[in-house]
């Protein structure tokens, strides 16, 4: 498309060139300028009112004829150049779009994406890099657009029509992700493509916790909560920030979390208090009902420094934090174990309290 367009400048500018030597040799032959442009004008355009001033000269004779044949050649070419860009842009964007098309029919046990806003953007871009072969839809022709220009298959429609997710391939794809923001669009993209293939899996997003019930009845398989995803990971940064940056230090944290989740395991910090049971003692020490039913990740020092993998005999202080593997429901019972104490006195006897 540039070549074109340098033509095109260069074409136009050899026109203006041509009209202003012929206005200067109009005027240089004793014409005023306006009869010069007028001259200049009806000539280009072929009106034919007749000559201004006598044109009795060799000289007039020969500009007023280069005139004709120069300007009408450069109107010629700027006029079929124009054409021929528009034309060109049709059969660029009907080429590409039978492109998508014929990419989009090949492929089989793909995954469909309905929406390409900020969370689609996320997940496609999760997609490629893990090389999985999928299709977005989107109604945003700019957000196709950014798509296409990234090397996605595209499908411009609403997905909420049952001839937008045939053209996307849903009686071949393995799973369907709908992550538009709104509930209800995903509700009825879920039943749609529930109905269109039993098999497929659909990962559905849900806005509200309310929806979640809805999306599992239409069909999904799996109903995602970003908003409750969030305050889950700001809760467990708070409360438990030692074994976040744990997580935080390798690849794929949140997933290795879920992972954990889903076979009964947690990743728990245990802080040691000063006067805890803990306190002046070494990891070694640490038990629950008589044996060690779980790994010890790592050791989270007063100054931030984490030690990994620390041997038994690793020192703890007050203030350090034990960063735990193990059953989620045997970890709580550690926790308590191993907590701080406080001594008190009643009526003349010491009473520890654990905190």
């Amino acid at each position: 498309m540039q070549l074109p367009i340098k033509r095109l400048i260069s074409t136009l500018v050899c026109f203006l060139t041509t009209c202003v030597i012929a206005t200067l040799v109009y005027v240089s032959h004793g014409w005023n300028i306006v009869d010069a442009v007028y001259m200049v004008v009806i000539t280009i355009f072929g009106v034919g009112y007749g000559e201004v001033q006598p044109i009795d000269t060799l000289t007039l004779r020969t500009v007023t004829m280069m005139l004709i044949v120069v300007s009408y050649g450069c109107v010629i070419y700027i006029a079929g150049g124009f054409i021929q860009m528009m034309m060109e842009g049709e059969i660029n964007r009907a080429m590409n779009r039978r492109r998508m098309t014929r990419g989009i029919e090949e492929l089989t046990d793909h995954t469909i994406l309905c929406g390409y806003g900020r969370a689609g953007h996320i997940l496609a871009r999760e997609l490629m890099r893990s090389e999985t072969s999928f299709v977005v839809i989107d109604t945003d022709k700019d957000k196709l657009q950014d798509a296409e220009a990234r090397g996605m298959l595209v499908l411009e429609g609403d997905a909420v029509e049952e001839s937008v997710l045939e053209r996307a391939g849903i009686s071949r794809a393995r799973v369907l992700a709908t992550v538009l923001p709104d509930d209800a669009a995903n509700v009825f993209i879920t039943l749609t493509a529930r109905e269109l293939n039993p098999t497929v899996e659909i990962v559905a997003r849900a806005e509200n916790p309310s929806t979640e019930k809805k999306l599992l009845r239409s069909g999904a398989s799996r109903v995602v909560l970003p908003a409750v995803i969030g305050g889950q990971r700001m809760a467990q940064l708070i409360t438990r920030p030692g074994a976040e940056e744990m997580l935080a230090s390798s690849d794929g944290n949140s997933e290795l979390q879920h992972e954990l989740e889903q076979i009964g395991l947690k990743l728990e910090e245990m802080q040691v208090d000063i006067g805890s049971p803990l306190d002046g003692h070494q990891t070694g020490d640490i038990e629950l009902k008589g044996n060690q039913s779980f790994l010890i990740v790592a050791v989270r020092r007063a100054n931030g420094e984490i030690v990994v993998d620390p041997p038994p005999d690793c020192g703890l202080v007050g203030g350090d934090s034990v960063i735990l593997l193990g059953h989620a429901g045997e970890l709580p019972q550690l926790t308590r174990r191993y907590a701080a104490t406080e001594e008190i006195m009643y009526r003349g006897s010491k009473l520890t309290i654990s905190e």
